[in-house]
């Protein structure tokens, strides 16, 4: 199954962070396509620090709750607390997609419920799935950051070191 994970954090080594989740990622499943790193302002909660972010595309056979539980553990691993919602982190991994699948429990909703909200998300996915369609709004990645930018240009940018 194509699977999209989002990756950020906005606490200590940033791009280390993601570059180790990325490279979990890669052990755990078989990863095609990693968009660029993106730099935005928080959400949710705007007083701490600007988040780095990344989109994964990857092929596995795991089932979505097993996947969850996979970033989790790596969250867990990597340092990551839980303060508050929407609060600092190191590491946040999200799975945003699991093929067109549209699923929800109390554990997990697919798609993403925000996604189709975030430019953090819909950026770096663009950068290699601009065509990727969501399974419920029917819009394409691509149509739905437009339509984000129209609003709020320039909230997620290429990161530069």
């Amino acid at each position: 199954m194509e699977i999209l994970i989002g990756l950020g954090g906005n606490l200590g080594d940033r791009a280390r962070y993601l570059a180790e989740a990325a490279s979990y990622l890669k052990d755990m499943m078989a990863v095609t396509s990693q968009s660029d790193i993106y730099e935005s302002e928080p959400w949710g909660y705007m007083h701490q620090p600007r988040f780095l972010n990344a989109v994964v595309q990857a092929e596995t056979d795991l089932e979505p709750l097993g996947i969850l539980d996979l970033l989790k553990a790596f969250e867990i691993n990597a340092g990551r607390q839980e303060i508050f919602r929407y609060g600092p982190r190191v590491i946040d991994l999200d799975l945003l997609a699991y093929g067109d699948w549209v699923f929800q429990s109390c554990r997990l909703t697919l798609p993403h419920p925000r996604m189709h909200e975030r430019l953090f998300v819909l950026q770096p996915l663009c950068d290699f799935r601009p065509d990727w369609r969501h399974p419920i709004l029917g819009k394409t990645a691509r149509t739905l950051c437009d339509a984000l930018l129209q609003d709020t240009p320039e909230v997620a940018r290429p990161w530069q070191r």
